[in-house]
């Protein structure tokens, strides 16, 4: 069956389906063009018929108006029945309102679950808030049934405390002295970067399992230190390298960063030199990773940041670096009788500090302390095996010197 034709645009219009209004569809005598306006719809109740359309003459309209009559304008009979059917429908005779008593039960039930509603409200906000990247004081604390129109805003909860006291009264120092460490010289020969790391890898467990405790028990969260063994040149957390071994804060909590080819140039021509450097560098580090745990780090590095100026700024880096030495030859004092500082090997030890101060440097910036202070609290260090011994914090400038 073939399709019908779309309809064209005016087919609901006089003219069946679309098709232009000619002449021959009019009253005879009456000729005008397809665009002549439509006569006014009939009325639905009564009226009179619509009079003729205005006819065209030429190309100008008319100017002969007419009006509509019949029940489309003004108000419809008082007796229209469709009217009075329309009213009933849309405009009906409003009910009259009786108001109820409610008893008194009910009118507190519901203000009990409105408050409840409003409290229960208040909580649920407080903890999608408290749960965002936002740190709100107090998120669990009881809301408020009343919403305030102010706001509201709550100090810090507790007290701060000052950088110059997690340098000088750190809970590390009351926490007593290290256990005896039964930890023996790694026998790792530095022959190759692999036995380096395997070196430090076993250094590293000893001083872990001896500083763990006494961090742990002066309320720090304990960990041990990342290790990096790099080549000369290597980009670290600590940035390009070149043989010197550091300490950084990165995203691994602390990272040790140690050299190995230097050493492995060197250990065939003085082993007790080497086997020195190795023991006392790492200890220093490692030093450092204690005073990143326990917030000394990054407090020293306020201080310093915020001192009055570069003498005092200086002084401040002396005070932090003697500490980390003075940390490592704690752990040392704690393992000599497994790893024993004696005869060769102490020599060198003594050597190593005397030629590390300041004065010895070719730079010769005063930042990590002379000899006789390098000297003065590493033995203290070795001699107690306490932590509290190396509070250089609190000491007078001329034994940080």
């Amino acid at each position: 069956m073939a399709d019908k034709p779309a309809p064209k645009p005016g087919h609901f219009l006089p003219g069946g389906n679309g098709d232009e209004i000619t002449n021959d569809d009019r009253k005879p005598g009456v000729s005008a063009p397809s665009g002549t306006p439509l006569a006014a719809p009939t009325p639905r109740l009564g009226g009179e018929a619509p009079p003729t359309p205005p006819q065209l003459s030429g190309s100008r309209i008319d100017s002969r108006r007419t009006t509509l009559s019949g029940s489309r304008l003004g108000p419809p009979p008082a007796d229209d029945r469709a009217a009075a059917a329309y009213r009933e429908v849309f405009h009906p005779e409003p009910v009259p309102f009786v108001p109820k008593k409610r008893s008194k039960g009910l009118v507190a039930l519901m203000v009990a679950a409105v408050l409840l509603f409003l409290g229960g409200g208040a909580t649920f906000a407080v903890k999608v808030i408290s749960s965002s990247s936002f740190n709100l004081p107090n998120p669990n604390g009881t809301p408020s049934a009343k919403p305030s129109g102010a706001a509201t805003t709550k100090g810090p909860v507790g007290k701060g405390t000052p950088d110059t006291d997690i340098v000088g009264k750190n809970a590390i120092y009351s926490a007593g002295a290290l256990a005896v460490a039964k930890c023996a010289e790694p026998a790792f020969r530095p022959t190759s970067k692999e036995n380096v790391r395997s070196y430090y890898q076993a250094l590293t467990a000893c001083m872990d399992k001896a500083w763990g405790p006494i961090v742990t028990k002066a309320g720090f969260e304990f960990r041990s230190p990342n290790l990096i063994i790099f080549d000369d040149g290597d980009e670290t957390a600590c940035g390009v390298q070149q043989d010197l071994a550091l300490y950084c804060q990165d995203e691994h909590g602390g990272s040790a960063t140690m050299p190995w080819q230097k050493i492995v140039e060197d250990y065939p021509k003085n082993k007790a030199v080497v086997r020195a450097e190795m023991a006392q560098s790492f200890g220093f580090v490692y030093g450092v990773h204690v005073q990143n745990l326990t917030g000394m780090a990054e407090a020293s590095d306020n201080l310093a940041d915020t001192a009055a100026s570069k003498t005092a700024q200086l002084e401040v880096n002396r005070r932090a670096a003697l500490q980390a030495y003075c940390f490592g030859a704690v752990f040392f004092g704690a393992a000599k009788a497994s790893f024993p500082l004696r005869g060769e090997l102490l020599r060198q030890w003594n050597g190593l500090i005397q030629r590390r101060g300041d004065e010895h440097t070719k730079d010769k910036v005063r930042d990590h302390g002379s000899s006789k202070s390098l000297a003065l609290w590493m033995n203290q260090g070795l001699a107690t095996t306490n932590p509290g011994a190396c509070n250089t914090f609190v000491a007078a400038s001329a034994k940080v010197s």
